[in-house]
């Protein structure tokens, strides 16, 4: 005669993952939700700063926190001596108004000639200081790498030019232009001369370091190489697309 088989009191155990609720799935799930809600942030901030001044950035911020405060002065651009964007824009990307976020050129020179040779474009750098944080990390360029052509596709090449000279650093606790000219020649942006332009760009780089005030050798040689620089892009037209 048959017998039947008994019901076992044994069950199958799920995975531990699966009692938890933290399947891959479920995962992979809320990583494109977050992934989808930081382009969303990042589309809405474009989109706000191309009319609305950046309050403060990372950058700033954390000066500010370390500092006890920063200098800084929102100004228009057509508030600025028109040198003061020639100089900055001789001196960080003379091909500005030739590209559209990345300079292939200065980027392949920079790859022949090694890490000593920096490639960033003023459009780079703008995303950098409003959006990102200070460093240099692959990650952080990867971002910098898709968020340029948005900044440069929403933005106009005079807009960039706007914020990159109101969010620089340009001293220790000092940000923008403006900060640059009352600290360092007790004057607004407006009456900048040429070769004070000059001199604030020329310190860019290392603005904690270098006093535009009180040059040495080589901040004025520097300056000065600027300054024709800043002439140049007038005369062969690099400098319209940020000029009235």
């Amino acid at each position: 005669m048959a017998t039947s088989r008994k019901p076992t009191s044994r069950t199958r155990k799920k995975p531990a993952a699966a009692r938890s609720g933290w399947t891959l799935r479920r995962v992979l799930r809320l990583v494109r939700r977050g992934v989808i809600a930081i382009a969303a942030a990042f589309l809405f901030l474009v989109l706000l700063f191309a009319v609305v001044p950046p309050v403060m950035t990372p950058y700033m911020i954390a000066e500010s926190w370390r500092q006890g405060g920063v200098e800084r002065d929102w100004v228009p651009l057509e508030d600025m001596a028109p040198a003061m964007a020639r100089a900055v824009v001789a001196a960080e990307d003379a091909n500005f108004c030739l590209h559209w976020g990345f300079d292939m050129r200065a980027i392949r020179a920079a790859l022949d000639e090694g890490a000593g040779r920096g490639a960033s474009t003023l459009s780079q750098q703008v995303v950098k200081n409003v959006f990102l944080w200070q460093g240099r990390s692959w990650p952080r360029k990867a971002l910098e790498a898709v968020m340029t052509p948005v900044v440069e596709l929403v933005w106009t090449k005079r807009r960039i030019v706007e914020v990159y000279l109101n969010v620089a650093e340009t001293g220790k606790g000092a940000f923008g232009a403006e900060a640059a000219a009352q600290r360092y020649f007790g004057r607004s942006a407006a009456d900048l001369s040429a070769a004070q332009a000059a001199l604030i760009a020329a310190a860019l780089p290392d603005p904690k370091g270098r006093n535009p005030a009180r040059p040495t050798g080589f901040l004025r040689a520097r300056a000065r190489a600027i300054a024709e620089g800043a002439a140049t892009i007038r005369a062969d037209g690099r400098s319209t697309c940020f000029e009235d």
